[in-house]
């Protein structure tokens, strides 16, 4: 029963650790609303585009872009939210 405890213990903390590094590492992102799935994201924002926000470039991908949707280190967001958080077009990869 004590291992169990430890370990869940260990995983809350590394939970909580790469929330904080997460957070600390895209500075506004506490103020984006973070979406792991597209549908998600058009529903928040209906009138707005959804981007993809690459939280290690501190970028964003439009639909029609290569890396839109790609990678572990990212989520959907609305561009409004993007561009007020700071985040920055990605000029790369466009089709």
């Amino acid at each position: 029963m004590g291992a169990f405890i430890l370990s869940c213990r260990k995983q809350a903390v590394g939970t909580a650790a790469a929330l904080i590094i997460l957070l600390s590492a895209t500075g506004a992102s506490a103020l984006l609303a973070l979406f792991r799935y597209e549908d998600q994201a058009q529903r928040h924002c209906p009138d707005d585009v959804v981007v993809w926000l690459d939280f290690k470039k501190s970028k964003y991908y439009l639909r029609n872009q290569k890396l839109y949707g790609g990678g572990s280190a990212g989520s959907y967001v609305c561009l409004k939210e993007a561009r007020r958080g700071y985040y920055r077009r990605s000029l790369l990869g466009l089709r």
